[in-house]
């Protein structure tokens, strides 16, 4: 007889499931299912602003029911940050009534999705708007004084995230902008110059119908003032310059959806807080050239690999500009461009270099 024999076992023991102990729910309840409902009822709005984690949200838009909602993320978006401009579904009360509350259940693919980080050594991330087509970029030609590398970052961040940038150039009655307007002489965007007693709106207002654009700027600009101009219901908050820093005082707190409504159509306007730095640490390096078009033109010239550093042999941009091919303005087009790309050259990574 084999030692492994069904004689054997008639000598062990029987069990059933009426000798396992099973712990009970201190709670009560049925254990949670991983299982998600599909929310096959839920509706499609834009995220117009976000206040304390209640998100308000048009509904029905550019319909007879048009309407806005108050909505709390659901439990399952928790690690997924909503932000203005998103398009994304709800459920629940959607009617819009005073004290009604939906839900965010998804969040629609974007198409585009502008960021910034704190500075250019760290890699998180601040999202600043979704869905974005162009930024207007607000500089103030005087009182503060224009900041070139300030725009030179906007403009990275802006073709990095496929946004195509405009300039409006304001407080002209305080300085000529021509000399600062020159070190972007060759690149390919739309440019607006704006008094404090003349603003060009209905120019603006034409180039935002029908776009969903964000409105970026250093403190102090006249942003938040260019929006109520534009938006008269805005009503954003506006501060002035401190005579003794020459800095703005930041005075949007929030980044807002706004409709833009004129006699050529609609479009929208969103304006975020003034800040002073834009750090670029999440920033895709090979797009930074995107952002000076005149010299990605000439780029195409430059040996495989090229950096485009003061260091780096046979650069074809760095032979245009000794040439004197690219006009006065060419050498400080060079020196922008050479600033943002030291910045992420693995020996300065640990360094950020805006001034």
């Amino acid at each position: 007889m084999s030692w492994w024999s069904d004689d054997a076992d008639d000598d062990e023991p029987e069990f059933d499931e009426s000798a396992v102990r099973v712990r009970p729910n201190r709670k009560g309840n049925r254990p949670r299912t991983k299982t998600r409902p599909e929310h096959n009822d839920a509706v499609t709005g834009r995220v117009l602003g976000v206040d304390r984690g209640r998100y308000t949200v048009l509904l029905d838009e550019n319909t007879p029911d048009e309407r806005q909602v108050t909505s709390a993320r659901a439990s399952e978006l928790r690690k997924k940050a909503v932000v203005t401009g998103d398009r994304v579904d709800i459920v629940g009360d959607t009617s819009g009534a005073e004290g009604s509350l939906s839900r965010i259940v998804r969040i629609q693919p974007r198409v585009t999705l502008l960021r910034r980080s704190a500075d250019d050594t760290d890699a998180v991330e601040r999202v600043i708007v979704a869905n974005a087509d162009q930024m207007l970029i607000v500089v103030a030609a005087a009182n503060p004084e224009p900041r070139i590398r300030l725009v030179d970052r906007y403009l990275v961040a802006a073709y990095d995230a496929g946004i195509t940038p405009i300039l409006c150039i304001t407080k002209t009655d305080l300085a000529d902008p021509a000399e600062f307007l020159a070190n972007f002489a060759g690149l390919e965007f739309q440019v607006f110059t704006s008094r404090s007693d003349e603003m060009p709106l209905d120019a603006i207002g034409a180039a935002l119908v029908g776009h969903d654009t964000v409105f970026v700027g250093h403190s102090g600009v006249g942003k938040s003032t260019l929006v109520n101009a534009l938006v008269p219901d805005a009503k954003r908050a506006v501060g002035v310059v401190n005579t003794v820093t020459g800095r703005g005082r930041h005075t949007s707190s929030s980044t807002v959806s706004l409709r833009l409504e004129t006699d050529a159509g609609r479009g929208w306007v969103i304006d975020t807080p003034g800040v002073r730095s834009f750090g670029l640490g999440h920033i895709n390096t090979d797009n930074i050239l995107k952002a000076f078009t005149d010299l990605a033109a000439i780029a195409e010239d430059c040996p495989r690999g090229c950096s485009h550093l003061p260091d780096a042999p046979d650069c074809a941009i760095m032979e245009a500009v000794e040439a004197g091919r690219l006009g006065d303005a060419g050498a400080a087009r060079l020196d922008s461009l050479q600033r943002l790309l030291a910045t992420f050259a693995p020996s300065n990574r640990t360094v950020s270099t805006e001034r």
